[in-house]
Formats: C-alpha cells, structure tokens, sequence
C-alpha cells in the first residue's frame, strides 16, 4: 500500500537560514527520486511561496506566511495542516497532539545544530527562545526527532527528554556544489588574494585560524560573517599575528561563489567546538580542498580521517603541513570522505525512519 510522505518547506518564499533552505530543497528532490512504488511527496509551504522542484505530487500552501506560521506553530497552533506522515527538514515543524497508532499520524523534525543551547551568544535572544520552545514540544508531540551527526544524538539529550526517539541522518553539500566554469572570474569580483586558506565558524573561535594562519604566513578568506563584523575580525585577526591587509572578510556567498572560492583554497580550518552540522566543512571536502578542523566530537563523526583533527593549539603546526607536504595526502582523503554523503541516501533513510513509525 503507498503512502503520501508530506514535506514542509517553510524558507520557499523567506529564507531565514540559506543552508537549511537548500538542504530541504535537496532532501525533497531526493525524496522523489528515491521514493518507494506506489509512494509520493507532498510539500507543505506558507503563504506567498512557489515550488519548482519536479516530481513533487502536491503542493498545500498555508494561509500564514512564514512569520506567522512559526509563531502559531510555537504555541501548538497549526490549523490547515491536516495530518498523514509530516516530516520537516528543520525545527519549524506542526507539532500538535496527535494519534499514530489509530490515524498513522507521524511528525517527525530536524535540529542541525544546538548553538541555541551551547552558544546562545551567537543567536538572537528572539532565536535562542524560539529553538528551545520548539524542542520543548518535540519532546512532547515529536514521533521522532532528527539529528545529523552521532555525537548530537548524545548531546541532544541533555537539552530534552526524547528517549528513543532520536534518529541519525546525515546531511550532505549542496547538490551540484562543483567549481563553476568562470570561478577565476567570480575570485576577482570578490577581491581574493592569490594564495589563502578559508575559514569559517562562530566568530569566538576564529582566532585559532588566524593564528594558525600568521604561523603558516598565508592569507585567510572569511566566510559567513555577518554584516558589520568585519572590522572587529580584521582587529582578532591582527591580535592574532596576521597583518590586516591579509584577513578578506566576506559575507554570506551564493553556492556558486562559496565553490568558487573553496575551488582555490590551499585549505580550509574549521575551529568550531559547537554542535552543528559542519557545512562549510563538507563543501570543502566536496571539492577536495585538505581540512584542518577542532577535534569535536561533531568533526569527528562527519570529517573523520578525511581531514586532519587537531586540539586548538595544535592547529597552526597542522594548517603548516596541510598547505605543505600533507596537501596530496590530504586532498585524496577529503575526496575520498566526501562520497560517504549524499542527499540520494539521506532521503532513503526518511523513507526508512517513517516506514518504521
């Protein structure tokens, strides 16, 4: 018997956080493609928005635009939605009291990263309390609750009470995340230097990469910095060792430029301690590029031996022999981690999961 697998795309219209919006976008085309004989996908999306995404069966598009829609959903509010297997790509997800042994109601929810819980200081106050208001009720009405890494599935459970309820499915890089064909064009747009490593991460822990950068005397490209940071990382950059002109703070970059970008990177540093899917991590591995990354618990689930794993300070000896005589070593290993994820495999597990709710 088929079933109809219901998915919400709530950023169609209003992207809130670009990675999450491509990665729903990525997993639905997934699921399509891979769906079981006889099963569809249904997409569920605010008001105002439009679904190009071929294959998809239905669209239900909501009376409340995406603002509004996270509100009534926080406060356990989601008319219009009906039921059957609802499964959401993020934590903006319809969960409401339900019945899934007598009506095969399923809601299931993804959480890609705990800063609201380890680091709230790098989110809104408004954000902060929104995540953990929506984890209070996954632990209530969630039939299942997915993370993308082993070591959150752990840590997860400090924040909520969801027993078995937590599954592992891992996320990948961008479908078609490839160096584009004008890439040196895009690099001289975007002012680059010749020669740098990339970095990226929550902006307290940048400075290990700076560091790391000044003892391997090469530049460093920022990427994700949020707007008005770039004096203050440019000042943590020179404290760090590495003159100004040498830091290139850059904003968020469309998928095209960020390959563009890691495309020529000697290598890319990921200081990161915090739980969260490491996105930029797995772009860099994509497109080969040799990773040096924190030694975290999340680094060591996705990265794995496809990069080098170093503590905070030993990172700058490693960045030294990544751009130096571990480069091949560790460009073949980035290449080779890289084919250990994939959308096509994310979503034949969420068949799995709600095969077996």
């Amino acid at each position: 018997m088929g079933a109809q697998l219901r998915v919400v795309l709530d950023q169609i219209a209003t992207v809130v956080d670009a990675d999450q919006a491509q990665a729903a976008r990525d997993l639905v085309a997934g699921l399509v493609t891979s769906a079981p004989s006889g099963c569809t996908v249904e997409v569920i999306i605010p008001a105002g928005g439009e679904v190009d995404i071929a294959g998809v069966a239905e669209v239900r598009s909501l009376r409340l635009g995406r603002r509004e829609l996270a509100t009534s959903w926080q406060m356990g509010i989601a008319p219009g939605v009906g039921g059957g297997l609802i499964h959401a790509p993020s934590l903006m997800a319809p969960l409401i009291k339900h019945d899934r042994v007598h009506d095969n109601d399923q809601v299931a929810l993804t959480v890609w990263g705990l800063s609201a819980w380890e680091a709230p200081q790098n989110l809104s106050k408004s954000n902060v309390a929104w995540q953990r208001g929506m984890l209070r009720r996954a632990a209530k009405h969630a039939d299942a609750v997915v993370v993308p890494t082993h070591a959150m599935a752990e840590k997860i459970k400090d924040f909520a009470k969801l027993g078995d309820r937590v599954r592992v499915i891992a996320g990948a890089a961008p479908e078609g995340f490839v160096m584009p064909l004008d890439a040196a064009r895009r690099r001289e747009t975007l002012s680059l230097p010749e020669r740098y490593l990339v970095l990226a991460g929550p902006e307290s822990e940048l400075e290990h990469g700076f560091r790391a950068a000044a003892a391997a005397d090469i530049d460093v490209v920022v990427l994700d910095a949020v707007e008005g940071a770039e004096p203050r990382l440019v000042e943590m950059a020179s404290a760090a060792g590495l003159p100004e002109r040498r830091a290139h703070v850059r904003g968020r970059l469309a998928a095209s430029d960020r390959a563009a970008v890691f495309g020529s990177a000697a290598a890319f540093v990921a200081p990161s301690s915090v739980s969260a899917w490491p996105w930029r991590a797995m772009e860099a591995l994509t497109l080969q590029v040799p990773v040096v990354a924190a030694n975290s618990g999340v680094h060591r689930d996705v990265i794995a031996e496809g990069g080098a794993l170093v503590a905070h300070d030993e990172m700058a000896d490693a960045v030294v022999d990544a751009i130096g005589a571990g480069e091949r070593r560790l460009r073949v290993l980035a290449a080779d981690r890289a084919k250990a994820f994939s959308w096509a495999s994310a979503a034949e597990r969420v068949w799995a999961l709600h095969a077996e709710l």
